[in-house]
């Protein structure tokens, strides 16, 4: 595959279409980033204290031209989660590739942010289905990790269906030094 960081490539099954955010996407991530239910399932850990709550169109467009931005300087991918049915985008997936830091050394790291409504084993299976695969060659990796809450039942259902085991390793923030828990690992 090409480098992920030159050409981001646009992934896809029969439901979800996975491709580059754009700005464009804006109005449409407002009512996910927007969605109090939602929140409590998005990964802030090691984000400078930012909790993802995009309640009005410019912290939206404000986040989606970080995204852009980190994105061009090689920091992490931003892809949309894009509905087919509703040709819609419904969430994003963030993957990049982490360097050692004591518990986990040279993983890729996904944050799959989706709306409340789409926070279901199957739908959040579906989506793993998409982005796992390529993403060991993508992201140089031969583990994936991605925080799933333990109150995140439906997250949990659908990560461990699909092959994602538990973990009790802290995640070491480089920004704050902070042992983050919670994490879920698979190896290829």
């Amino acid at each position: 595959m090409n480098n992920v960081y030159e050409t981001c490539p646009v992934l896809e099954n029969d439901k979800f279409i996975l491709r580059f955010v754009k700005t464009e996407d804006s109005d449409d991530l407002l009512e996910v980033y927007g969605d109090k239910n939602a929140l409590p399932f998005f990964n802030s850990d090691n984000c400078h204290g930012d909790n993802f709550f995009y309640n009005t169109k410019e912290l939206m467009d404000k986040a989606v031209d970080f995204w852009l931005y980190s994105y061009e300087q090689k920091y992490f991918v931003r892809w949309t989660i894009v509905d087919k049915a509703s040709n819609k985008a419904v969430g994003t997936i963030e993957m990049f590739h982490r360097e050692p830091d004591g518990s986990f050394g040279h993983v890729g790291l996904i944050r799959l942010d989706v709306g409340s409504k789409y926070e279901k084993a199957e739908e959040l299976k579906s989506i793993l289905e998409i982005i796992i695969p390529p993403a060991y060659e993508l992201f140089d990796c031969d583990e994936i990790i991605s925080k799933v809450p333990l109150y995140a039942v439906e997250r949990a259902k659908a990560f461990s269906e699909y092959g994602f085991e538990k973990t009790d390793k802290l995640l070491i923030g480089g920004n704050d030094n902070y042992g983050y828990n919670c994490y879920w690992t698979i190896k290829k």
